[in-house]
């Protein structure tokens, strides 16, 4: 799905090297996500995804960066984040999105399940040269 954003209110990016970075992502999102003014769960979720691509980044990817965005389209306002890496890219997009789908040993929800919690997601990878994630939670009206 694109995800088709229209202004950005404000935006940062991190670094993700090692697990310290991926527990000061957590914590940058839920600042944001606060300042947007997601409920708890809303909040929750959104960290939650932010989370697993956070950690697929520097597991799966050998490190990369995570970008995040308040961002706005019409009325509504919402998170974007971005993770980028330069790691070895997945060969296979739709079976890596499948529920139970692993090569490091969890239960394979990680990419899938952050889709789930997310409004709008979008995953490229090419082998060789890293993969990019892109999703949006919005503010329910």
């Amino acid at each position: 799905m694109a995800i088709d954003v229209q202004r950005v209110e404000r935006s940062d990016e991190l670094a993700l090297k090692g697990g310290e970075d991926v527990v000061r992502l957590r914590q940058a999102v839920r600042e944001r996500a606060v300042a947007v003014g997601f409920s708890l769960v809303d909040q929750t979720k959104i960290v939650t995804a932010a989370s697993e691509i956070g950690r697929n980044t520097v597991q799966y990817g050998g490190g990369g960066t995570a970008r995040l965005a308040i961002v706005t389209n019409g009325t509504r306002r919402g998170l974007r984040l971005e993770f980028s890496d330069n790691g070895p890219g997945i060969a296979d997009l739709a079976q890596a999105l499948q529920d139970g789908f692993t090569t490091g040993g969890g239960l394979g929800l990680g990419l899938s399940g952050a889709k789930r919690l997310c409004d709008e997601f979008d995953i490229q990878s090419e082998v060789g040269r890293g993969t990019r994630v892109s999703l949006v939670r919005w503010k329910p009206y």
